[in-house]
């Protein structure tokens, strides 16, 4: 059986997402940036889950999020769902948004990951070669300057979602500050040195290889149904934790392996008619739809 998610409260996640055969469904539009910034807005608030950083490239999206209700499976359906069915219907199409499988959750480790993980996310438009600034991206972007700072109202976008709907007609998305960092400002300012820091090295490297960026300008006259030329690679690693330090490492992998053992054996004990099984902390699928009994975090 596929390995259940560990879900527990206050943990902080990088969460990607990418659309079906690499398609450029999320291209930056007027049309596609106010979509995923209001249902991301909407998702975050419904589902209690700290937004520290986004960037929608093309074709995929990445957030750095904290969860502090262990809601993060149902805010990333809600998300998921709305935004291709309202960007779906943006584009006139029907057929599956995005690629097969579920999205990826990789939980952050400590402080650190959490912070390398967000200029990841951040730089990922000059890591691809699309903008010698990520702060030049046309498509939906953090700006390490609002952490802690700005709120941003987003109306609800026209055309897919009713007028006299449920929907809000605004809806407020402010970047929070992760656990663990002493203030707003000194996140902050470690974010956008590190940012500052690996748009130097892309973009020597990027000159070092005789290759040049893309540009705004060819990035928005992309068609949305096109897809990035052949090499990207495959079926590569799809980690669950990341944990820069080694120590730290095994210990949420050592914590993780412990987790599948017990799930697995109280999986099994249901199976076999045990009343009252007790299930290890952090299992949600079978707690959600099913009311299983799980231990206490």
């Amino acid at each position: 059986m596929t390995a259940p998610r560990q879900i527990l409260p206050g943990t902080s996640y990088m969460v990607t997402r990418r659309c079906s055969e690499r398609r450029l469904f999320l291209r930056p539009s007027a049309s596609s940036n106010a979509i995923f910034r209001y249902v991301l807005a909407v998702a975050a608030a419904r589902h209690n889950v700290r937004v520290h950083a986004y960037c929608v490239m093309s074709n995929h999206y990445h957030l750095v999020v904290s969860d502090p209700d262990a809601q993060l499976p149902e805010f990333s359906r809600y998300l998921d769902s709305l935004v291709a069915r309202a960007t779906n219907a943006s584009l006139g199409r029907w057929e599956a948004f995005w690629a097969q499988g579920s999205y990826s959750a990789v939980a952050l480790g400590s402080e650190f990951d959490v912070l390398e993980k967000t200029v990841y996310v951040l730089s990922n438009p000059v890591d691809a070669g699309l903008v010698q600034r990520a702060c030049d991206w046309p498509g939906p972007w953090s700006a390490p300057e609002q952490l802690g700072t700005v709120v941003a109202r987003i109306a609800r976008p026209e055309g897919f979602f009713r007028e006299d709907g449920y929907m809000p007609k605004f809806a407020d998305l402010e970047l929070t500050v992760p656990p663990g960092f002493a203030s707003a400002a000194e996140f902050r300012d470690r974010v956008a040195d590190a940012l500052a820091s690996k748009e130097r090295h892309l973009r020597r490297e990027l000159a070092r290889e005789g290759r040049s960026f893309l540009g705004v300008a060819r990035v928005l006259g992309q068609k949305p149904t096109a897809r990035p030329a052949p090499g990207e690679p495959r079926r590569g690693l799809n980690p669950r934790v990341a944990a820069r330090d080694k120590w730290k490492r095994i210990e949420v992998l050592a914590r993780l392996v412990e987790f599948l053992h017990e799930y697995r054996g109280a999986w099994r004990a249901r199976r076999d008619g045990e009343p009252d099984v007790v299930f290890p902390a952090g299992t949600y699928l079978l707690r959600v739809a099913h009311g299983v009994r799980c231990a206490a975090t």
